[in-house]
């Protein structure tokens, strides 16, 4: 899955996500959240990969144009950075 990397993989794994078909199934806000509830390290980067790895695009590039929207979809969840 393009741009994630092998602890990206395992902490999908842990989540049941083992294939890019189960990953482009899932909402990617949704993953992210259930990844930074069980590892709160997790950085906003992940999310950027997340999508990325779905849509098969580079994360700098889902950084690039969509980080004001995502930021805003996880500030309404509680999950935007400080």
């Amino acid at each position: 899955m393009r741009g994630l990397g092998p602890r990206s993989l395992e902490q999908l794994a842990a989540l049941g996500v083992n294939s890019a078909e189960e990953l482009r199934a899932k909402d990617a806000i949704a993953l992210y959240a259930s990844i930074k509830a069980r590892w709160p390290g997790a950085s906003l980067n992940l999310l950027y990969a997340l999508i990325g790895a779905q849509e098969d695009l580079d994360w700098r590039e889902v950084a690039r144009e969509r980080r004001t929207a995502l930021l805003l979809r996880l500030d309404d969840i509680g999950l935007a950075p400080r």
